[in-house]
Order: C-alpha cells, then structure tokens, then sequence
C-alpha cells in the first residue's frame, strides 16, 4: 500500500503524462478540409472559415483528436482581383481544432496562400484577337487605312472585353485538403 506521499507523486505523475501527452509540439503537419469555399472576390481579414481533421492527431502515441474533428482557422489576408491586373489572393491560417475530450486546442501555424491565375495570357488573347479582327475587318471595308483604324478599333474593343470579364479571383473550393504546420507547442487548456 502506498503511502499518501507516495500517492501523491502518482497522481502528479499521471497529470504530468495527460498534460505532455496533450502537447502539441511545434513542427507538427496537421492536415485538415476545408467545409466552404474561400473566394478572395469576398472574403476579408479576421474572416473565419471552419473545416475537419483529415487524419487522426497522435501526440506521442496518444490520439487526442480523431479524423473529422471540427477544425477553425482564419483569413489572415484578402486582396480581390483587380480588372487586368494583380489577381486575388487569400492567406488562411489554422487557429483551433476540437479534441477527443471535448477541449479546444488553439494552435499557430504557418500559413496557406492561394493567388488567382495571372491576367497576362487572357489578356493578350482579348486585345490581340479584337485588333486582329478589327485589322481585317478595317482592311476588307477600307483597304490600309480602314485596317489601320480597325485595329486601334479592335484594339481598344478587346481591352474593353478584358476589362469587362477579367477578375482572376484567388479560390480555396470546399472540401479541399490544406496541410499547415504548427509554429508553436500548443497545450489544450
């Protein structure tokens, strides 16, 4: 039988093992799915967005979260897309994930960063395609000159479609996997 001494350093030694086994430590790569969308043309900074654990959270052979625990992270940055330039972006971080007892552990991770498709190539394919039709357009009406005026005209036409259609939004579509890796020990409290 131990002695109460002795009991107490048991159980203090238990509640040691169940705080380290808790203890996320930092480097660690959780991978999680995102519930929604994430669309630049709409999000904002401090937006949160919610997911779920993708695999099982073992901390030193202990699972403390199962796959499918809800998971909260937030945008950290937003940028819309501008008409012929500069596509959308949209950083996220995870910031908490729900454990197997019930408890939140907050976390700080590294971030996930999702830009639009660049303008460039659309871009060209617009101008160019409407200065090259306004050209033969121009020239078949008004021979040289008329080709000269209708590619300016053509020109100009297609700059206003890419304006028009151009917005090149960053997007994180749901049910998209994400890996983020922890920055700090993070301790369920």
């Amino acid at each position: 039988m131990l002695s109460r001494f002795g009991q107490t350093i048991v159980f203090l030694l238990a509640l040691g093992m169940s705080a380290l086994a808790q203890t996320v430590p930092a480097g660690t790569r959780i991978t999680i799915r995102t519930d929604s969308q994430i669309s630049s043309a709409s999000a904002h900074a401090g937006q949160p967005f919610h997911a779920n654990l993708v695999n099982d959270l073992v901390v030193n052979g202990n699972t403390i979260a199962k796959a499918g625990a809800p998971a909260k992270g937030k945008l950290t940055y937003a940028k819309s897309s501008g008409r012929l330039h500069a596509p959308g972006e949209v950083t996220i971080r995870l910031t908490s994930i729900q454990l197997r007892d019930g408890k939140t552990l907050a976390v700080s991770t590294s971030g996930f960063h999702a830009k639009g498709k660049s303008h460039t190539k659309s871009n060209v394919t617009k101008i160019g395609g409407g200065a090259a039709a306004g050209a033969l357009i121009g020239g078949l009406a008004g021979g040289g000159k008329g080709a000269l005026i209708g590619t300016a005209v053509g020109a100009g036409a297609g700059t206003g479609v890419a304006a028009a259609t151009g917005k090149e939004e960053a997007l994180i579509h749901a049910e998209t996997a994400i890996t983020f890796t922890t920055t700090a020990n993070a301790t369920a409290k």
